[in-house]
This record gives C-alpha cells, structure tokens and sequence, in this order.
C-alpha cells in the first residue's frame, strides 16, 4: 500500500474537535509538517492552548482515525504544538513576586478569610504591592469583602499567553474562583479540577511585580494545600486561630501539616482572631468570650511567633457584609490591630529573607 498526504487528510477530517465543532482539517489544527516515510506517518496537531482539555484525546482519535480509514498497520507519529507560549514551570511561577504567604487555618468558622483580607488592605495602606489570590474554591468569599461580586476578570494577550487580569480594588490585586462561578450554585468539583484551577488563576493570570501575594486557603488540610505548596515556592505560612480549645486543636494539625517534611514551609506566625470582643462605644473593655490567649499560649508551646491579637467589634463583621474591611479605617480599634498585624508580618518576612541570604548564595555557586 503505498500512503500520500491526502489519504491522510482525509482521514483526520473525519475527526471532530469538541471546543469548535469543525474536524481537524478544517480547523487547521494539523500542521504543515506532514512526514510519510513508507507506512510511517508523522505530524503535528497544533492547539490553542498547551492546558487544552481536549489535547490527548485528539491525539488518540487522530490516530486511531488513521488505522481505521487508511491501514492499522501505518506507524503513526503525533507531536502537539501550541499557538501560545506555555504556563511557566513548576517552581518558577510568578517571578516577578517576592514573597508568596499561605494563610490557614485548621478548621472554618476562625475568620481566616476577613484576616486575609485586612491583613492584605494593610499591607498595601503601609505602601507594599500586594496580591489576593482567594483559593477557597468550594467557600470563596473575597468578591464580597472587596464589593466586587459583579466584577468579571477578563484576558489580555501578554507576551504570547492569554492571561486574566486580576480586579483591583483598595490597593490590592484580587483574584477569585468565585468570580467564575454561579455564586447561587455549589461548586461541585473533584480535587484534580479544583487544583487545575487553582494553578490556572495563579500560572495565568497577569500578576505582575509584587511585594506579598497572599493566598487564603481553604480550611483544614486538602488537595488544594498540596498543589499550593508544589506550585510555589513560598516565603512562608500564617495560621489563624480562635483562642478557644477546639480551634487550637485544629491550629496546631495545621502547623504541623506545613511542618511536615514533605510539605516544608516555614510558619511565619499564629494570628489569634476574636481574641477578645471591645464594645465600640468603650474601646478599653475587653472581655474574653473565646477564652483568654490561647493562640498565645501554643505559638510558644510551639515556638512560632504569635504576629497578632485581632479584637471582636461589631464593624469587623459589617466591614465584610458591605466589601468595606476595617483595616481601611486607620482610626478604628480593629484597623490599628491590622496594620500592626502588618507591619509584624513585615518584620517577620525579612528576618526570614536575612535568615535564608547565605542559603541562596551557596545555591548560586554551587
């Protein structure tokens, strides 16, 4: 049997790409580099994007389209080839950030995501850029504390890649899954979709140069935690704690998931949220209605910095209903507790970058 293009590209015409509809020739997505070498056949299939969903199984239904209208005898032979440049590597994602901070927390209900907010509103009051990424995929609550639920992110083209723009909003870099999903509606995802996106809002986005980027993790120990800390290379981890017993419990698993040596990531500090409720109305009262210092106590049974005590009034809650967060009021009780919040976060971020300079330079010249 002797083989020619055109029995070829017939062949591959009778295959259907699912994103348009239109077969493989007609799409022209086989490309100009047809081989035939007796009944070895080779070429490329050229995509939009190297993440395409459908790139394996349309190099299987081109080449079993090839046995099954030409011969089954025919050694097929099918690169992949994309119009966009790909997601940088594992590791060397967002160059251009110099400290990338994970903020957890072991279980929900801590307020790990209104810290993550304030914590990142003040950091860019004390003039640092900053980035929000809300990685909460199945609870994502950042377009509500930041008053842009109806914002939808949209793509620019940027050295050869669509990448999304991220909305921005009281000095911060915010992006969202919630952005891209019903919010009336359950995201009902398994983990390996749930962790594609994850790495689709941090590789393809548009993030540019950035002083902290902050991650809100969901709570507990998931898929998601694992695919941040593979992804990335993080400056460190914050964990946000009630001081009651129960969340200390959880706190502490959470420190020894970052701890542990196939995750590795330091922890910077514990965040004790509610540490106590401050009517507004009498700024000196405190009373102690999760208990007293417990965040305290395990961040020097553990020997981590403890980098804060955030105080219970009633605008913090309201702050985060109308997309207002308090650390925006410098005068507030609560606003003072995050922009020192901030600034000891600072503080702990470069003693860690001092720490870690030797390190970097032996690397260099090894």
């Amino acid at each position: 049997m002797t083989l020619y293009p055109k029995l070829i590209l017939d062949a591959l015409a009778t295959v259907r790409y699912p994103g348009t509809g239109k077969n493989l020739v007609e799409a022209e997505m086989v490309a100009d580099n047809l081989r035939i070498d007796g009944m070895s056949v080779s070429f490329s299939l050229i995509f939009e994007k190297p993440t395409d969903p459908f790139m394996k199984s349309m190099v299987k239904a081109a080449e079993t389209a090839i046995h099954t209208y030409v011969s089954p005898d025919v050694q097929v032979t099918i690169a992949t080839e994309s119009k966009q440049a790909p997601r940088p590597e594992v590791g060397k994602m967002l160059p251009q950030v110099k400290n990338i901070i994970g903020i957890s927390s072991g279980k929900g209900g801590v307020g790990k995501s209104t810290v993550s907010a304030n914590l990142a509103v003040a950091l860019a009051k004390l003039g640092y850029k900053v980035g929000l990424l809300d990685a909460d995929i199945f609870g994502p609550s950042m377009p509500k504390m930041f008053q842009v639920e109806d914002v939808r992110p949209y793509a620019e083209r940027i050295d050869g890649r669509d990448l999304i723009i991220p909305v921005e909003k009281y000095g911060v870099k915010l992006l969202s899954i919630g952005f891209f999903v019903d919010p009336d509606q359950a995201t009902l995802w398994r983990g390996g979709m749930a962790s594609n996106a994850l790495k689709q809002l941090i590789g393809d986005a548009a993030w540019g140069d950035l002083d902290y980027f902050l991650i809100d993790l969901p709570p507990g120990t998931s898929d998601i935690h694992l695919t941040v800390v593979q992804t990335l290379a993080m400056t460190g981890a914050i964990v946000v704690s009630t001081p009651q017993a129960v969340a200390l419990a959880d706190a502490r698993k959470g420190i020894n998931m970052f701890t542990n040596d196939k995750v590795n990531v330091p922890i910077l500090g514990l965040v004790e949220n509610m540490a106590w409720f401050t009517p507004a109305e009498l700024p000196e009262n405190k009373y102690y209605i999760f208990g007293k210092e417990g965040a305290k106590r395990l961040a020097e049974e553990m020997n981590v910095p403890l980098l804060g005590q955030i105080p219970i009034v009633q605008s913090i809650c309201e702050g985060g209903d109308n997309g207002t967060p308090v650390a925006l009021d410098e005068d507030s009780v609560t606003g003072r507790a995050f922009l020192s919040l901030a600034a000891s976060v600072v503080r702990q971020v470069d003693r860690r970058n001092v720490e870690m300079a030797p390190t970097k330079i032996v690397e260099m010249h090894k």
